[in-house]
């Protein structure tokens, strides 16, 4: 039985590795019919393009046209649970994770777009996006590539 589960727990690790690609969140950036806290897709799997997309509208971004790439964190105290629920959450942070996208339009405007990507997905969009676009990944701080790569 438990080899029947690690099979399973494998195969499901397996199939979603492919997915070069996350849910995020638009902070904001210049896209003026977008509003900021629109949930979506980021996805770079298309070898041309990477694609924002949400139920409602869907933004493509070819590799070349894509010039800045860069990660940020914000880490915050759990105020509100602390004194809701325990006063040890003060012990505990919680980050949410930044990728700005600088890249020019088809007209030659640079255009940003600033996303919060999900923790789970964040290695994959990075690692995704440098491979595609050529470029590198910059940090805002070394606590920021810590939580990116790890170790490094």
């Amino acid at each position: 039985m438990k080899c029947l589960l690690f099979v399973f727990a494998l195969s499901s690790l397996w199939a979603a590795a492919p997915n070069a690609g996350g849910r995020v969140e638009y902070i904001g950036g210049t896209l003026p019919d977008l509003p900021p806290g629109t949930s979506g897709r980021l996805e770079a799997t298309d070898p041309i393009r990477m694609v924002f997309a949400n139920k409602r509208q869907k933004l493509d971004v070819p590799y070349p046209q894509i010039n800045l790439l860069e990660y940020g964190q914000k880490a915050d105290r759990r105020l509100l649970a602390a004194v809701l629920i325990s006063p040890l959450f003060l012990l505990s942070k919680k980050r949410e994770h930044f990728l700005t996208i600088g890249y020019s339009d088809p007209g030659g405007l640079q255009q940003a777009l600033v996303l919060k990507v999900e923790k789970r997905d964040l290695r994959s969009v990075l690692a995704s996006l440098e491979a595609r676009t050529g470029l590198r990944v910059t940090f805002q701080d070394n606590e920021a590539r810590k939580a990116a790569w790890g170790s490094k």
